[in-house]
């Protein structure tokens, strides 16, 4: 059996804009995964509201990724394939990131990975990179002043992000050529965009494994 770990924010915790709480098992994009990969695959959740790619929340506060990596991927060993969507909190105003610093953030997060030993025989597991999908105007929701500037910043990442991912040779997808961000908050996924994309990282994983 193969395991897979899901590290990344609101979206792989599974937040639902509409309702405001957290979609079902079977509904979130890691439990699509789970189901269309089958029995011979385990796939881990590890999505936190809020989680940035490396810098750390002086206002939310234990926010950062990079603190939490290690730990996290080490109590879960022997991984074979980690999988990072991360950098949608970095695009917040207080952060006052460029698309660049965001996937350079992301790229600290891979190598950590890459020089590890959660994988199988104390090797490094493989890096699945996913630039987060794009997000639309806030202006008219309640993250407006929290994201001020942020969707046009948001639509640079797919390109940094494809840059870090040869940089590090490490596997890419970019979720916003499959999903769209909900116009209700402008930030997170309704749930026929976590079907998509979870049918699009379950392809990616077979074929990272064919």
């Amino acid at each position: 059996m193969k395991t897979i770990l899901c590290f990344g924010d609101s979206n792989t915790w599974g937040y639902d804009p509409l309702k405001e709480q957290r979609y079902s098992l079977t509904e979130r994009w890691t439990g699509i995964l789970r189901q269309e990969l089958g029995s011979d695959y385990w796939v881990v959740e590890e999505g936190l509201n809020g989680r940035t790619t490396v810098w750390p929340d002086p206002i939310e506060g234990y926010k950062s990724g990079k603190e939490y990596l290690i730990p996290c991927i080490t109590s879960h060993k022997p991984i074979d394939l980690v999988i990072i969507m991360l950098g949608t909190n970095d695009l917040k105003a207080r952060f006052s990131l460029t698309a660049d610093d965001i996937a350079r953030g992301a790229g600290v997060l891979v190598k950590m990975v890459q020089q590890s030993d959660a994988g199988p025989n104390e090797q490094a597991p493989g890096v699945l990179l996913i630039t987060p999908a794009p997000i639309q105007d806030t202006s008219q929701t309640r993250f407006a002043e929290m994201f001020a500037g942020a969707e046009a910043k948001s639509r640079r990442l797919s390109e940094h992000f494809r840059r870090v991912a040869g940089e590090t040779g490490c596997f890419s997808l970019d979720a916003g050529a499959v999903v769209t961000s909900s116009t209700i908050d402008g930030i997170h996924l309704e749930a026929g965009e976590h079907l998509k994309l979870g049918r699009a990282v379950a392809r990616q994983v077979l074929q990272i494994f064919a």
